[in-house]
């Protein structure tokens, strides 16, 4: 390949434009599934006068638990239908759409249109969910070397979404009603779906058709063929060893960290100080609108960016693109009207879940050169720091609750350990979730991609399901014990697999036979 043409591929911030043309559309889905996943439990749990349906904690997460981890066991039929019958683009079309109609339903805020969506978005996110990385992949399998700093990007794009999503869902469910909340999620999948579908040129002919083998020879004119490496039987036995392993321990990460929008979103509503006044309240504000306006500018620098070279390719895509930010943009300024002039500040209880993104929006970059350094770890070391950092954060967590009495229903804990912990989760997170899609790509053959990430989503699927189960039980826990232990439950476990993944290195860099 001459350095020319490598050049124009790779044109785009050292990624190619398609990357960024995925970026956004995962941004969309993944704005409708985390702003309708942060108001969710508190909608459930909210007494009738605040518009909610009085829900017990355990129902509420119970249902949580049902919708969370549904959705990732349906990317494996999903997977398996792109793969044999419509082709991995057709499928997250299709999947798009279906979420769309999901959010329609859940914002007419019945119990049966409730169930209605929820189900329409476990099927769409099974057809979406593992197409859309496999896309990715597909991009970049003759430039393996660069999937990690790929994958990494792409995921900064699924955070940037959930940032967004949470920000403004949160907002408009909070200030007007929930039902505002999810029918905001699914005006915007519904713009993502259309910015998807006008931009498939983009990607030539990767994921158009079913059962072909993703090639991209067929998209790259004057490129010499190259064949899929011809791997031995044990070999790869022992590499499918290695993604077992991989996806067995990665269960506890997601168990732990799902917390999130369960236990730790409860936490932030009942037990964190979040009624600010004087100096606390400017900061706040402050802070707040650092935060709603720098990431925002900084995505859509990189949206102007991706329109200096697609405009023409795929103007249609960018057109809705561009409409779809400006309507960011217009909900942004109208929040910050409403919050700023306000002599005191209340953190909404949802707000604290953007912290992940935001910490992934600024790290990603940083994360993406060290995976491409001298000084690269190997998979296990990944997984291992990132478990280990995940325990930090539930441990910081289970420091600043210490004081909160047995049994008690509410108390007034500083948010900086809400704080701590999202930063220290999302450290962990970069190690492992990316990463683990990035060698799902590298350990298995290519014909088998789309299937293999649904696979993979089965162990989200797992680590879901157990943290919303576990999550269930905070009532109980704090009752008997009390919250510091009910954090210290995900301080110790998390912890120790981190230990055993760094004592098993050696090991699985023996079974990936000299995959880095």
């Amino acid at each position: 390949m001459s350095t020319t043409l490598k050049s124009n591929e790779f044109s785009l911030l050292g990624h190619k434009p398609a990357l960024f043309v995925l970026f956004f559309t995962e941004m969309w889905e993944r704005f409708s599934y985390y702003g309708m996943r942060a108001i969710f439990v508190l909608f459930l749990t909210a007494s009738f006068s605040d518009g909610g349906w009085e829900w017990t904690r355990e129902r509420a997460l119970g249902l949580l638990g049902i919708y969370t981890s549904s959705v990732y066991l349906t990317p494996l039929i999903g997977g398996i239908i792109a793969d044999k019958f419509l082709g991995y683009q057709k499928a997250v079309a299709f999947g798009a759409l279906a979420m769309t109609l999901g959010h329609a339903a859940m914002a007419l805020e019945t119990e049966m249109t409730l169930y209605l969506g929820i189900g329409l978005l476990i099927i769409g996110n099974g057809l979406f969910k593992p197409n859309v990385t496999s896309i990715v992949s597909g991009l970049y399998d003759k430039y393996p070397e660069r999937k990690d700093g790929a994958f990494t990007i792409f995921y900064m794009g699924v955070n940037a979404g959930g940032f967004l999503g949470v920000l403004l869902c949160g907002f408009l469910a909070n200030n007007l009603s929930y039902s505002w909340g999810f029918g905001l999620a699914g005006i915007f999948m519904f713009l993502g779906t259309l910015q998807f579908w006008f931009g498939r040129d983009i990607f030539e002919n990767i994921g158009n058709a079913p059962s072909k083998k993703v090639d991209l020879s067929d998209a790259i004119e004057n490129v010499e063929v190259i064949e899929e490496e011809k791997v031995p039987n044990n070999v790869q036995r022992d590499r499918y060893i290695v993604v077992g392993i991989l996806a067995f321990f990665t269960v506890f990460f997601w168990a732990a960290f799902e917390q999130a929008s369960g236990s730790m979103n409860i936490f932030a509503r009942d037990y964190t100080q979040r009624a600010l006044t004087g100096n606390s309240a400017v900061i706040f504000k402050i802070v707040d609108v650092l935060v709603s306006t720098v990431p925002l500018i900084i995505i859509s620098w990189v949206l102007l960016k991706l329109f200096g070279q697609t405009f023409k390719k795929i103007s249609l895509s960018n057109i809705v693109l561009g409409i779809s930010f400006v309507s960011i943009w217009a909900i942004v300024i109208w929040k910050l009207s409403v919050i700023i002039p306000q002599q005191n500040a209340e953190i909404e209880a949802s707000w604290f879940l953007i912290l992940n993104s935001l910490f992934i929006i600024f790290l990603a970059p940083l994360f993406s050169k060290w995976w491409e350094s001298k000084f690269n770890p190997s998979a296990a070391v990944k997984f291992g720091i990132g478990m280990v950092l995940l325990a930090i954060g539930f441990g910081a967590l289970a420091y600043g609750s210490s004081a909160i009495p047995q049994g008690a229903k509410t108390a007034s804990v500083s948010l900086i350990w809400l704080v701590l912990a999202y930063l220290f989760h999302t450290m962990g997170e970069l190690c492992v979730s990316p990463v683990g899609l990035s060698y799902v790509s590298k350990l298995v053959p290519a014909k088998k991609i789309g299937m293999m990430f649904g696979i993979w989503y089965l162990v989200n699927a797992l680590g879901n399901f157990i943290a919303a189960k576990v999550g269930s039980y905070i009532d109980p826990i704090v009752e008997q014990y009390s919250m510091s232990f009910f954090f210290l439950i995900f301080t110790i476990i998390p912890g120790a697999v981190g230990i055993i993944f760094l004592v098993l290195n050696p090991l699985i860099k023996k079974l990936m036979h000299g995959i880095r």
